[in-house]
């Protein structure tokens, strides 16, 4: 047990504290909680923690200030913030004092285990990538792209991938970057900021699919205070956060019309107002967005301004698939195996041949975060050895073969009893969303269309539905 990571939880949310602390628990952390700045403050002098998860609106601090006092403590401590989205341009200030990353409300547990041990595993990362000059290349063929969550893989499109990257990025040209959910296009970006003359400048990224209309052109510009109903003070937007750095715009094609051409009227200027303000503010920010459809056909469509559409392609970059890539999948099997044998202090060997039988022929709609989850879960099934198809989840094992889903039961596929559910209210959800997804191909982000639920609450159901099965 001396392995084990201990983590320090400061909320003055009683439940978020203990919500958190049982789940890190359950995942191999040891834990320890404080409700308020000062409290956080006194354990973390009085015992050793690897990683502090601190809240930034505190009763008695703010994280600025619990930051300050830890780093005093201890230098290199590591600390993430819990920040509420509006407080994005803090958290990136609250990074330049010395603060790991940030992570926005609503939390999402895997997303916050992801981050946990990325920070846990960055000592060792860095020790291993050797001298500093090796952050600003990207690595060659099955090497290991910056975000070191991801591998590039041998195949020749993602090589191709990463060699216009090495020729876009010291360049100040928009890029669009294409490609499914999970395929890694943040990643991308992010390594074209650090590849950049930028690179010492804020990276900020927003996802234009979970902006709402009315307050898309705050989030954006900024606003002033009593400018609407709502805006109790004073609020920077992410042009002025990422001013002189790199500006990444996820989902694009969803940004309403309206604020499409606020948006174009901003990089064309380069200058632009808060909400309710009369004053001209300059801007200078590189601007990557990304896109699971093609922004030409959005366009022509009349989803897409035309104008807006050239502004952001002076160059674009087409991710592949995992399935058109299958060449990589061992890679990444192997990669993700020995990333989850570290993080669990396990010794498994590899996989069965009916294993990787099984990835070559799914068709992973969630692409390379689907199949580092998918090895993660496995892992945590398996004691040692190699990994059978039993710890797979149901959808790789029975994929979209109609015979096969006929002739199993609802338990079956899911491996748990149907006694586990609830009521038959619950059964019957599950079963329309196994349908739903059979119908689709397991393809998350089309189910959740079909269901009229957004892709949040789907992966929510599905996720308590593993839960369920453990």
């Amino acid at each position: 047990m001396t392995d084990m990571k201990r983590i320090l939880i400061i909320d003055d949310d009683t439940d978020m504290c203990y919500l958190l602390s049982r789940f890190l628990q359950r995942k191999g952390f040891d834990t320890d909680i404080a409700t308020n700045g000062s409290k956080g403050i006194l354990k973390f002098k009085e015992s050793k923690f690897d990683l502090v998860l601190c809240d930034f609106r505190l009763g008695d601090k703010e994280g600025t200030e619990v930051l300050k006092e830890i780093k005093e403590i201890q230098h290199n401590a590591m600390v993430i913030i819990i920040t509420a989205y509006s407080d994005i341009k803090t958290a990136v200030a609250i990074i330049k004092q010395g603060a790991y990353d940030y992570i926005t409300k609503p939390l999402i547990p895997d997303e916050v285990l992801n981050l946990i041990n990325k920070a846990l595993d960055k000592n060792n990362t860095e020790s291993k990538k050797g001298a500093p000059g090796n952050k600003n290349s990207v690595a060659g063929n099955g090497g290991i792209a910056l975000d070191t969550q991801f591998m590039i893989g041998k195949s020749a499109d993602i090589v191709e991938v990463f060699q216009q990257i090495n020729t876009i990025a010291p360049t100040n040209y928009s890029v669009i970057i294409y490609g499914e959910s999970g395929t890694g296009k943040e990643v991308v970006a992010k390594t074209i900021h650090s590849l950049s003359a930028r690179k010492d400048k804020p990276f900020v990224a927003l996802d234009c699919g979970t902006l709402s209309r009315e307050l898309a052109n705050s989030e954006f510009f900024g606003h002033v205070k009593g400018s609407f109903t709502g805006a109790q003070s004073d609020k920077e937007g992410i042009f002025e956060t990422a001013n002189g750095g790199t500006l990444f715009l996820d989902e694009v094609a969803n940004l309403p019309m309206d604020v499409q051409i606020s948006l174009l009227r901003v990089i064309q200027e380069r200058k632009f107002k808060r909400v309710g303000d009369n004053r001209e503010f300059a801007t200078d920010v590189r601007i990557l967005v990304a896109s699971n459809e093609n922004l030409k056909e959005a366009y022509s469509a009349g989803k897409f301004r035309e104008d807006l559409y050239h502004r952001f392609n002076e160059f674009s970059i087409h991710i592949p698939a995992l399935r058109n890539r299958t060449a990589d999948i061992p890679l990444f099997a192997k990669f993700f195996l020995e990333q989850t044998n570290a993080e669990l202090n396990k010794t498994i060997e590899g996989f069965e041949e009916e294993v990787m039988h099984l990835f070559n022929d799914y068709s992973w709609p969630g692409n390379l975060r689907e199949f580092r989850n998918v090895i993660r879960r496995a892992c945590l099934m398996t004691n040692s050895g190699l990994i059978s198809k039993n710890v797979l989840p149901w959808e790789i094992i029975i994929g979209s073969d109609e015979d096969s889903i006929k002739n199993t039961t609802i338990a079956e596929r899911i491996n748990i009893p149907i006694p586990a559910l609830k009521d038959a209210a619950s059964q019957a959800e599950y079963e329309t969303i196994i349908k739903v997804l059979k119908q689709v191909k397991f393809n998350k982000t089309k189910a959740a269309d079909i269901l009229k639920i957004d892709r949040k609450t789907l992966y929510n159901k599905i996720r308590n539905f593993e839960e369920n099965k453990q």
